[in-house]
């Protein structure tokens, strides 16, 4: 009986593999331009703002003593109108791994909004989790514009995770990876790897194209690699990975003596910014918004010693009191300065620890050693490439199973002992340790 031209059709379509690889590709080739394109926009949007928003404070820096009413108005507003969004990075990795409900797109507003407000004021806060926000919100709405099921949702959120990333530092690589890598601890899932890379690249050339300049960073002089500077990296990395975990501990502490001491939300970054303000009117104003000019000087002269601290325990409290922005730039910030210190210690260049702390400090405290070491051979060059690749592990392992993303799940554990670990979260791990 011959058979029919649809049913012919049917056979050659699933005898061959190019096929619907090729339809897949150009699928996710077109709907990740899309987010591309508007995440990066969206990126380039914030960043501009933010540039402002940080010349005006340094220009009128008694705008910081309004902190207190700037944190009053961003906890209300959350309270008010952005309760199903306060989880910011952590409700899209909850998505990713069960998906619910759709994150409403909202969320890249309100976060935006309340970043460029937290650093106009002087808040010490980031502006990673700024751009990773609005790509995945902006993202998940293409899941009822094309009628998506779950599996292809997951795709979603990953390149809109993606396309904040790569736009909002100019690291593309970093950013596909950072997406494929941030939802499982010790492992990764490479389904999303070609939307995830398509959204990535054009992101980063939409914010690129919008007039977006990156800050560039330089490491001059790279020493030949022997066992010997090997092992100066891995002792650096064992700081900064137990760096990273004092940070992730200590910002998660704050945020439950704010629980447990203001039981109303909004009131909570009102109160710290009474605090952060009063510091700051008594020790200036170096810690405030982002310190890139503080990164940049720790890669070309020595810097107090109390650098790296004051960055971590302003960072912590600004963002555990209820602030809104990222973490990943005061934790630049924190490495920088750290591997700086670090350089009257370990015989390498003061350059070299200031750009391997840079990325590594943020490997440990987000997991993701891979995209970190990508993110150091895109800022810093392939030359610095194996101590970066040493620091950024070594971190990975020493900061343990901590980290600033409550909802980021166990998938391998460290070691072989903490097997138990496994398939847990962040958070939930916390939680066992806080009830011991």
């Amino acid at each position: 009986m011959a058979m029919s031209i649809p049913e012919k059709v049917r056979r050659i379509y699933h005898s061959t593999e190019l096929i619907p690889l090729l339809l897949f590709s150009l699928k996710w080739l077109f709907i990740a331009s899309i987010i591309g394109l508007l995440s990066g926009a969206a990126s380039a949007i914030f960043l501009i703002l933010l540039d402002w928003a940080t010349n005006y404070r340094e220009l009128n820096n008694w705008i910081i003593a309004l902190l207190p009413i700037a944190g009053l108005a961003i906890g209300y507003t959350y309270y008010s109108y952005g309760s199903d969004v306060v989880k910011g990075n952590n409700q899209l990795l909850e998505e990713i791994h069960s998906p619910k409900q759709m994150v409403p797109l909202k969320m890249a507003p309100l976060v935006l909004c309340s970043t460029i407000i937290t650093h106009l004021f002087g808040g010490s806060a980031g502006r990673e989790g700024t751009a990773v926000q609005m790509g995945g919100s902006i993202a998940d709405q293409f899941t009822k514009i094309f009628n998506l099921h779950d599996r292809d949702r997951k795709l979603l959120l990953i390149s809109g995770m993606s396309a904040g990333f790569a736009s909002v530092f100019g690291t593309p690589l970093a950013g596909l990876v950072f997406g494929l890598e941030v939802f499982l601890a010790g492992g990764t899932r490479y389904t999303a790897i070609l939307p995830a890379l398509f959204a990535a690249l054009i992101a980063d050339w939409t914010c690129r194209s919008l007039g977006v300049v990156h800050t560039v960073y330089h490491i001059p002089f790279i020493p030949k690699f022997t066992p010997i500077t090997m092992l100066y990296a891995v002792v650096a990395g064992l700081f900064f990975g137990l760096t990273a975990r004092a940070f992730s501990v200590i910002m998660h502490w704050f945020q439950h003596q704010f629980a447990r001491f203001v039981k109303t939300p909004y009131l909570r970054p009102f109160f710290g910014g009474i605090i952060i303000a009063a510091l700051f009117y008594f020790i200036g104003t170096r810690y405030a918004g982002l310190g890139i000019p503080l990164i940049k000087q720790a890669f070309v002269e020595p810097l107090p010693y109390y650098d790296f601290i004051l960055k971590l325990l302003f960072t912590a409290f600004t963002l555990g009191c209820g602030f809104k922005g990222g973490e990943v730039t005061p934790l630049f910030f924190i490495g920088a300065t750290l591997g700086n210190i670090l350089t009257f210690f370990i015989p390498l260049p003061l350059s070299l620890l200031a750009g391997m702390g840079f990325v590594a400090v943020f490997a440990g405290a987000s997991n993701t050693p891979i995209a970190c070491t990508l993110m150091g051979l895109e800022l810093f060059g392939i030359e610095s490439g194996l101590f970066i690749a040493i620091a950024c592990i070594v971190a990975y392992i020493f900061s343990g199973h901590s980290g600033i993303y409550g909802s980021q799940i166990i998938e391998i554990p460290k070691h072989a002992l903490f097997g138990r670990h496994s398939g847990k979260s962040i958070q939930g791990i916390r939680e066992e340790r806080s009830n011991v």
